[in-house]
């Protein structure tokens, strides 16, 4: 038997929410859809659908056997074009990224990415939780930081700048620190970093901040700084603006630590799939510009 029949029909009912449409998308029968998957059900001796009258949807197992069968289509798609002459990115394209660098710069270079091609399906999660990529089936994570090596494939697109700053308020109550050391006696405020670093005489310092507050939100940390509670860490993008103004100052500027590599990583296996190089070559182009521009 093909391996892939019913597969197909299995597919398009689960997606339509109904037999009757999934036959209009694949232009054939409502019969012929009905049969496939009857077959396929009996194959894997268990039930893919609750079935009405008027509609169907999935089990729990017709659920998780969905999410297997669409990344298989997908793959299946891009093993084709990966051959063709044009190699156009198109199928399903799963990717996270933390939720501020997510928010501000990389979304609006995947929406780019996604009107330039039509035949491209892209989910996007934005969290601060280190997916494991294999595991939960992502093609690409946009990823800050040194890395350790792995199975996974990463190329460096851009680089972001640390600063360390408190208001003004702040530090004329408390003091203003002359090294990474002196940070002990400062309220620090923490994000979702548990280290800061800093950069002396060519060393990389590793100081574990402490404070009472604590919180995986770079911009609650900066309107906490703002407010004169602490000191902060952050990215460029946040606290920029504010050093401008007077709102922040900057802190051990001498030791400020080396830019932070950006990283696109991603599975061995998708290495040579069209629609993760192209959105890794665009990253590559327009990120940097992006957060320079802040």
């Amino acid at each position: 038997m093909d391996g892939w029949a019913g597969i197909d029909e299995f597919v398009a009912a689960a997606l339509a929410g109904s037999f009757s449409a999934a036959a209009i998308k694949r232009g054939c029968s409502v019969t012929h859809i009905s049969r496939s998957i009857a077959r396929l059900e009996k194959r894997l001796d268990a039930q893919l659908f609750h079935r009405t009258t008027r509609r169907v949807t999935l089990t729990d197992t017709g659920r998780t056997f969905l999410r297997h069968c669409e990344r298989l289509v997908a793959e299946r798609e891009e093993a084709i074009a990966s051959v063709t002459a044009t190699g156009e990115p198109q199928g399903a394209l799963r990717i996270t990224c933390s939720t501020a660098m997510g928010e501000l710069f990389v979304a609006p270079i995947v929406n780019r990415y996604v009107a330039a091609h039509p035949r491209l399906n892209v989910t996007m999660e934005l969290t601060n939780r280190l997916v494991d990529l294999v595991g939960d089936g992502f093609d690409l994570a946009i990823r800050t930081g040194e890395m350790a090596d792995s199975q996974l494939i990463r190329t460096r697109i851009a680089s972001r700048s640390l600063y360390s700053c408190a208001s003004p308020t702040y530090l004329d109550r408390r003091g203003r620190p002359r090294t990474p050391q002196e940070l002990a006696g400062h309220d620090c405020l923490l994000g979702s970093a548990s280290t800061w670093h800093f950069s002396v005489e060519g060393r990389d310092v590793i100081h574990r901040p402490q404070g009472r507050l604590r919180v995986n939100s770079g911009r609650a940390v900066l309107d906490a700084a703002v407010e004169g509670m602490g000191i902060c860490q952050l990215p460029e993008f946040y606290v920029l603006p504010h050093l401008r103004t007077g709102a922040l100052e900057l802190v051990l500027a001498d030791v400020r630590p080396q830019d932070e590599p950006i990283w696109a990583v991603y599975p061995q296996r998708r290495h040579l799939s069209p629609k993760v190089t192209a959105l890794v070559a665009l990253l590559r182009r327009e990120l940097p510009l992006a957060l320079s521009a802040g």
